[in-house]
């Protein structure tokens, strides 16, 4: 099932499927390992609830969540 990366909970994982965001952020994205066919998990909320910290590649990466629902996965259990 795919979904936006912003709607999954702590300790979901997902498989990135495609970023629909086509600004300087993708290219920071990619960079960073957020690629199609990487598996990526949500590890923890900040206390407020944004950002939220994603591990992909054994390294965290904290995403807003405005950026994260640019970012399609599909649901892996």
């Amino acid at each position: 099932m795919e979904t936006v990366l912003s709607l999954l909970k702590v300790g979901e994982r997902g498989v990135i499927r495609r970023l629909e965001n086509h600004s300087d952020i993708r290219r920071r994205f990619l960079d960073l390992g957020l690629v199609p066919g990487e598996q990526i998990e949500v590890a923890f909320q900040s206390p407020l609830g944004d950002p939220v910290a994603y591990r992909v590649l054994n390294a965290l990466v904290a995403i807003r969540k405005e950026d994260a629902k640019q970012i399609v996965v599909e649901v892996t259990e």
